[in-house]
Parts: C-alpha cells; sequence; structure tokens
C-alpha cells in the first residue's frame, strides 16, 4: 500500500512513524517494516495496533497529551514481530504537511547507544550497570512491600466484608465499614501495580484467559455499595460465557469509566435505571455496529446502558476524542481511555444514543468458545462441612482464613510454613478436602508444596493464592489473586469443592 503522506525518512533502517493526531499510521520507513511486518503495510492501520498493553497510557492519550507537553524523549513499549515486546527510546517530533499537524516517532532500541567511541561506550556501560543495580534494589524493596500490604489488605478486607454480610441493612456502623472496604479496595489496586512493578518479567497480569462477568459482578457492586446510590440496577449475566484474554485491572477501569458516565448521565433529583448484560456473540461476516467494525469470529460483548439525559446527535461522533466533553470541570478523557483500553485488547467500542432518552454502550472484545468455569453466584449458599487447610506464612492470613470459614462451617486447619502442612498431610487419619496455599513462602514454596500434595494426596483439590506470583495458564481457574474479600473466599472455596 503507497502511503497517502510522503516523508524524507523512507529508507532509514531504524523504525520511524509518521502518525496523524488520530492514531493512524501515515507513512514509515524501511527500518519500521523489518521490525513490525506487514501489519503496517495496509491502510488506515492504527498506532495502538502495535500499542504494548504495559505501556502507562493507551495509544490515543498519549497522542492527545503530546498537544499539550510535546517531549522529545519517551521510552516506549511496542509489540514487534515475532510476538515480543520491545522497548524503543522514541524521539517524538511534530509536523505539518498541507496544513495538517502530524508526529514523527523515530525509535532506538536500549542497544544502539549514543558513544562514538569506545572510551564514551566504557563510561555509558559504568554507568547503565549502576542504574541496574538501584533499579534492581528499588524492585526488590517493591516486592517486599507489595507482599507484606497485599497480605495485610487480605486480612482487612476479609474481616470486613464478613462483618457486612452479618451486618443489617440499616445498621449504624454500615457507612462507616462499606468506607473501609472502598478504601482498602483502592489500595488494593496501588498494592497491584505495585506488584507489576516489581516484577522482573513482563506483567504476566495482562495476558490472562477468564471469564468478564467476575470483572463486571466486582465494578457494579463498588457502585451498589456506595453512599448515597438510589438507582436501580439490573444485571444480566451470560451465565455460560465464553473466554476472553484480558488484563482484570485495564478492563475494569473500563468497566468503571462507562458506568460512571452512566450514573452521571441520570439527573440527580431522579432515580435512574443502569442495566448490565454480557453475551456471547458468533459472527460468520463482518459486521458493524456503529462505528465499530467487527471482523469473523467470537466475541463476548459487555453491554452497559442507562435512562439518563442521553448524548446530542452533533455530540455523538465526538465522545472518544480526548478532552471533548460536554462535563463541566471534567478532562474528557474517560471514553479515550476507554477506548484505548478495548482496542488495545484487539477490541472495539460502539456507542448509541437519543438525547433524553439514554444511552447503551457496548463493548466488543474476541473471545474463543470454550466455557470457563461458571462462577457462583452472588446470594449463593456459601456453607459447608469439608476440611480445609489453609497454608501461609503470616498468621494474619491464618486467622482471617479461618475465622472466615469456620464462620461458614467449615473445619480449618492451619499450617505457617510447607513444611508444617506437609507433616499435616501426611497424616492419613486427617481427612483433607481442599488446601489453600499461598505461592510465596520461606524454606517451601508453595509451588513446591503443591508437588508434594500431588505426591502424598493425589486426589486433593487445591487453591493457589497470591499478590505477587501469577499462576500458569492451567491454573488459572484454581486462582485466588490476594487481596481477596471473605466472598470471594467463600465463593472460591464453594467453586472448587462442587466442581465436577
Amino acid at each position: 500500500m503507497k502511503p497517502d503522506v510522503v516523508f524524507g525518512l523512507d529508507n532509514a533502517e531504524w523504525p520511524v512513524l509518521m502518525v496523524d493526531p488520530n492514531g493512524v499510521i501515515r507513512n514509515h520507513s524501511r527500518g519500521a517494516a523489518a521490525v513490525f511486518g506487514k501489519i503496517i503495510e495496509g491502510s488506515s492501520v492504527l498506532l495502538s495496533s502495535l500499542w504494548a498493553m504495559e505501556n502507562d497510557s493507551s495509544a490515543v492519550q498519549f497522542l492527545s497529551l503530546l498537544d499539550i507537553s510535546c517531549r522529545s524523549y519517551h521510552q516506549i513499549l511496542f509489540n514487534v514481530l515475532g510476538g515480543r515486546t520491545e522497548s524503543f527510546a522514541t524521539n517524538v517530533c511534530q509536523i505539518t504537511v498541507d496544513g495538517k499537524k502530524l508526529f514523527i516517532l523515530q525509535m532506538f532500541t536500549s542497544a544502539s547507544g549514543n558513544a562514538t567511541n569506545p572510551a564514551e561506550a566504557k563510561v555509558q556501560l559504568a554507568e547503565s550497570a549502576a542504574q541496574k543495580q538501584k533499579l534492581d534494589c528499588a524492585l526488590q524493596l517493591t516486592r517486599t512491600v507489595a507482599l507484606d500490604f497485599n497480605n495485610a489488605l487480605t486480612s482487612i478486607l476479609g474481616h470486613t466484608s464478613l462483618l457486612l454480610g452479618r451486618m443489617e441493612s440499616d445498621h449504624p456502623w454500615r457507612p462507616s465499614l462499606l468506607e473501609v472496604e472502598k478504601s482498602a479496595g483502592k489500595a488494593a489496586e496501588i498494592a497491584a501495580d505495585l506488584a507489576a512493578f516489581s516484577r522482573q518479567e513482563r506483567d504476566a497480569r495482562s495476558q490472562q484467559a477468564g471469564n468478564l462477568n467476575s470483572v463486571l459482578t466486582k465494578t457494579v457492586e463498588l457502585f451498589q455499595k456506595s453512599p448515597g446510590n438510589k438507582h436501580r440496577w439490573t444485571v444480566n449475566l451470560e451465565k455460560r460465557l465464553y473466554t476472553v484474554t484480558f488484563d482484570e485491572a485495564k478492563i475494569q477501569q473500563a468497566a468503571m469509566k462507562v458506568l460512571e458516565n452512566a450514573v452521571q448521565a441520570i439527573p440527580d433529583d431522579q432515580t435512574g435505571h443502569v442495566h448490565i448484560q454480557s453475551r456471547n456473540l458468533d459472527l460468520t461476516g463482518p459486521t458493524q455496529d456503529r462505528n465499530a467494525q467487527l471482523a469473523v469470529g467470537s466475541y463476548v460483548c459487555l453491554e452497559i446502558a442507562d435512562d439518563g439525559a442521553g448524548i446530542a446527535a452533533e455530540n455523538l461522533n465526538r465522545i472518544f476524542e480526548p478532552f471533548f466533553t460536554t462535563k463541566h470541570g471534567h478532562r474528557g478523557l474517560g471514553l479515550a481511555w476507554v477506548y484505548g483500553i478495548v482496542t488495545n485488547h484487539g477490541g472495539s467500542v460502539a456507542v448509541s444514543s437519543d438525547s433524553g432518552h439514554g444511552t447503551s454502550v457496548r463493548i466488543y472484545l474476541p473471545a474463543v468458545r470454550k466455557v470457563v468455569r461458571e462462577v457462583l453466584a452472588q446470594g449463593s449458599d456459601l456453607t459447608g462441612t469439608q476440611t480445609i487447610l489453609m497454608v501461609d506464612d503470616e498468621d494474619l492470613m491464618l486467622t482471617m482464613g479461618q475465622t472466615v470459614l469456620a464462620a461458614f462451617g467449615y473445619q480449618v486447619l492451619t499450617a505457617n510454613s510447607g513444611l508444617k502442612a506437609v507433616e499435616i498431610l501426611q497424616n492419613q487419619r486427617i481427612k483433607i478436602d481442599l488446601v489453600i496455599t499461598d505461592l510465596v513462602m520461606p524454606q517451601m514454596s508453595g509451588r513446591d508444596l503443591i508437588e508434594r500434595i500431588r505426591q502424598i494426596r493425589p486426589g486433593a483439590r487445591i487453591i493457589y493464592s497470591s499478590g505477587y506470583v501469577r499462576p500458569n495458564s492451567e491454573e488459572e481457574e484454581n486462582y485466588l489473586q490476594k487481596p481477596f474479600t471473605s466472598q470471594e473466599l467463600l465463593l472460591k472455596v464453594k467453586e472448587i469443592l462442587t466442581a465436577i
């Protein structure tokens, strides 16, 4: 495909992209074609198709912020040939062609260097080694903080959610406990970011296959439990939802933005209705929903609709523009951020609205026709009589787990190390139906313990838990992310014990 805008770097051996403010790649260098492959040869190729999900902002947001502060140097992660993610030192400059603003992105790997002689190269290498040592120390400290922070938060969330579950809806202390739970949830997001930063490898969290219903359920609960909520909520979730590979934190952020818009669209003096739905979608031919173009394949569609003020027809085509907003005091990055998150997942967003009659936002994400083990619905019977062995090196975790599980009828044994857990497991007179183990423990790690469990009690059911280490793909359905609430713990225990 011949580029529609000519520039003087066509034959550059390093990657160079010419991008318009909408994120469309208008031209590229020979080096870019070698690094990114044929994906950039088509027409109307978006920068977001090369943009790695691990970046702090989406491609759309990055370009929009250049309007305000166009720095000349950025460290950016791009998806390159072979399915790898590579970091580039990216120089950005703004040019004008035929009266139209364009951005030139020139990318250099850290191996390129700027040294012109061996002496300079040696100095740069020494400086790089010193910087790496500092970073390694920071990563180790951050990792330790994240682990301890997650354990403390899990204890707070576990006890708080247990009390909320037993407390009458009109209890005078309930609003304060809800605030504690909300604050702990916010702190949990910070802990997750710390854990992600401290990993030496790429954040595996961004590539997990799972059930989007769980994300929707948790997100909607945050709004339903918020003080002053007066709206009517309808949640219809597909019971056998297809599997989607997604970054849970990012997708939850997108859902939060859309739900915030839905709530804010309803006038303060009215009680509105917010409808949330998930469904499977199989397309045998190309399909278009408003501005969203969907190729042949399977998708999961998340739809959030409200009966609020709606969006005026003249504004509907501008809602994804960064900084466009009709709300006083807002920056307008909400839907642009949603668009960036969804497109970085290979999906699309469609919005339909009638002024005065509400708005519907539909998020389409690519899926595979494999049904993730069905998650138990809220309100299910979470009691049980089975014997559970809980293993963690933190006494806070053991106390919380024993308190919550025992309150719902389970017999609970605890071990504060893998070695003590093995001693209990080797006693065949003790019946154990389920083991819940942390993956990060001194002396004997959780993974080592799991191997011993499979040797000693091959049929034992296991739940893996951590706020730092991510599970293997085959372990995902048995994984419980720290920090978790008492409800999440009980749901996971019930799910594993009742699985066929």
